[in-house]
């Protein structure tokens, strides 16, 4: 329950400091039993002046194609080594080699220079590693899916390309808290609540004024221009469900290949309840 966590004033960076450092034993507790299940090979290494985590499933084969993560936490919490369990969970489902991005979290970084980091490690791949974009797809679960949905409108607008697809578990795409079901679904939602947690990790990320970005908020991006072809995943208890009903329809006005994905009962990136059919 997110709502536990006691939100510092954005300025005060020591307090900021013991949140991410308490937090992560428990994001850490999450993974460990999902590690400990599918022993993936895992390294730690740097892409573009960024750390990330390479990771393997056990009987990986090379097919020339790589999955790159970023982890939820609303941009405040996680990291890749505590979030580890989602990458090895993507890994063993799909054969794939995974890079998770061990992104700057806020508010020690704002979103301009998270989504750079994000763009620096995919710059990377194709420079130093050889892959090109048909061979690189990105997926993230709450503010990492926010994440990757809003580099790749950057990526595009500068030139860079795109990858070849976009898999979103419930992303946070709308940091203003705009949403129909932020108020409808304010009771139902067992994880996350906007006025008592997501509004201040939000200020943390991006200043108010910046908060309509596209490059904060994808929701607000204008998708004519193109865009990965995405698939939307994510349940019917969660106050982000109206955000993925949102890119959905602004994706498919716009005539790019979108799914949407929605699991009946199911909370916030229920992905991690690995034991579940749903899962």
């Amino acid at each position: 329950d997110t709502t536990s966590f006691e939100i510092p004033h954005p300025t005060d960076l020591n307090e900021w400091k013991k949140l991410h450092h308490d937090t992560e034993s428990v994001f850490i507790q999450l993974s460990q039993a999902i590690t400990d299940l599918y022993q993936s090979n895992i390294t730690q290494t740097k892409l573009g002046d960024v750390q990330v985590l390479d990771i393997k499933p056990k009987s990986w084969e090379d097919n020339g194609k790589v999955l790159v993560y970023t982890h939820g936490g609303a941009y405040i919490f996680g990291s890749a080594n505590s979030t580890i369990g989602i990458a090895v969970l993507a890994a063993n489902a799909t054969g794939l080699r995974v890079i998770s991005i061990n992104y700057t979290v806020a508010p020690f970084s704002k979103w301009n220079q998270t989504t750079d980091e994000v763009i620096s490690v995919i710059q990377a791949l194709k420079d130093q590693q050889g892959y090109s974009l048909d061979d690189i797809a990105m997926f993230g679960d709450s503010a990492g899916g926010g994440l990757v949905a809003s580099s790749i409108l950057k990526m595009r607008d500068e030139g860079l390309g795109m990858p070849v697809a976009a898999v979103l578990w419930s992303p946070w795409l709308d940091l203003t808290g705009n949403g129909d079901t932020y108020f409808t679904l304010k009771n139902a939602d067992p994880y996350l609540s906007y006025d008592l947690f997501l509004k201040k990790a939000a200020s943390a990320y991006a200043d108010p004024p910046d908060q309509r970005n596209p490059y904060v908020s994808a929701i607000y991006g204008n998708f004519s221009k193109g865009y990965s072809p995405t698939l939307i995943q994510g349940g019917t208890r969660e106050i982000l469900l109206s955000e993925f009903v949102r890119l959905y329809q602004a994706l498919d006005q716009a005539d790019i290949p979108v799914k949407l994905d929605i699991y009946d009962g199911m909370p916030h990136v229920h992905q991690i309840l690995y034991k579940t059919p749903e899962s």
